[in-house]
């Protein structure tokens, strides 16, 4: 297997999808400083990498259109597993905030308690891995109106 694109927040896997994924947990591990499984496992960690996936370097995506009427998505066989990591890992921190959102700052014993700031820090850090994950863009196409149908408008 190979990996390419280390500095770039991409990295391209060849060959088993799962293989792909599995050589990527590490990495991701050390973007969310979450060097154990005890909060997230490899599993945990597999599903937020495989929700990003990237055309590879042949423009090639994860499904492609079936030739049957109506068409379909299926898997393709010949895409490259690509990943965005740095869209993973905002995604990860995120849900890390999302955890941390319920504690408070409290006073206690002449000790002042900022427990708010482990919520704001990980806020940060999903902002900083989102501001660096590859755009996307989405092409819309119209789809005929169906026979009989009627076009949509002012209505009476």
């Amino acid at each position: 297997m190979t990996q390419t694109g280390e500095g770039t927040g991409t990295v391209a896997v060849s060959g088993d999808i799962d293989d792909a994924v599995a050589l990527l947990i590490p990495r991701l591990r050390r973007m969310t400083t979450e060097p154990t499984t005890e909060t997230y496992s490899d599993a945990d960690l597999a599903s937020f990498i495989e929700a990003h996936p990237l055309e590879d370097a042949r423009g090639e995506g994860p499904l492609v259109e079936s030739e049957t009427d109506p068409g379909t998505l299926e898997e393709n066989p010949d895409w490259t597993a690509t990943y965005d990591l740095n869209a993973a890992a905002a995604d990860v921190w995120e849900e890390k905030a999302g955890i941390l959102a319920q504690d408070y700052d409290y006073s206690a014993d002449g000790g002042n308690y900022s427990r708010s700031q482990a919520y704001e820090q990980a806020m940060k850090q999903a902002r900083y891995f989102r501001s660096k994950r590859i755009w996307k863009t989405v092409t819309m196409r119209p789809e005929p109106l169906a026979q009989g149908s009627e076009e949509l408008g002012d209505e009476d």
